[in-house]
């Protein structure tokens, strides 16, 4: 399982650079969902269905992966992933969940009020996407890459939950 989990996982983090560049969304707690994910030409479960998988955890195993997750700054919400940026966060275009070390880096090549489009590159893998901004409260993101030789995709959902991130801070 924890393999499944990674390439989505992983791919919603590679959105993440968009998420901190728009200048103009409100700051806060943030959820990530996405139902239409595939590695290797093969669909993989959406967010939900990994949610649901994770409640299904031993509770040993959950509570490992959550605090590995909260590490990351990083909480299971309703449909998706929570993240929390501040204001300050989102000013300095500082990007949620990339730890310095992972060798990422990405790069906006296009952006309009309502449409951002970007490239990154890690060690393990590259792609492009867009997202397309709905409101300051609501996005969608399209991401397509390869990651460990698999040819990757994902459709993501990102809504505003709440102005206070309750106890969910950036590492």
């Amino acid at each position: 399982m924890r393999r499944v989990l990674s390439h989505p996982l992983l791919l919603s983090f590679c959105l993440l650079p968009t998420l901190a560049c728009a200048v103009d969304i409100q700051p806060g707690l943030w959820e990530i969902s996405s139902d239409t994910m595939q590695v290797g030409g093969q669909a993989v479960p959406g967010m939900e269905a990994m949610l649901e998988q994770m409640k299904n955890l031993p509770p040993e195993q959950r509570q490992m992966m959550e605090q590995m997750m909260a590490q990351q700054g990083v909480q299971l919400g309703d449909k998706g992933v929570r993240i929390c940026m501040t204001e300050a966060q989102i000013k300095a275009q500082q990007i949620p969940l990339q730890d310095p070390d992972s060798g990422c880096k990405n790069e906006v090549t296009e952006h309009s009020a309502e449409l951002w489009k970007f490239r990154f590159t890690c060690p393990n893998g590259q792609g492009e996407g867009e997202t397309r901004f709905i409101s300051d409260k609501e996005f969608t993101s399209t991401v397509n890459g390869t990651f460990d030789g698999q040819s990757s995709s994902m459709q993501s959902h990102a809504r505003w939950v709440a102005a206070d991130c309750g106890a969910l801070q950036r590492p």
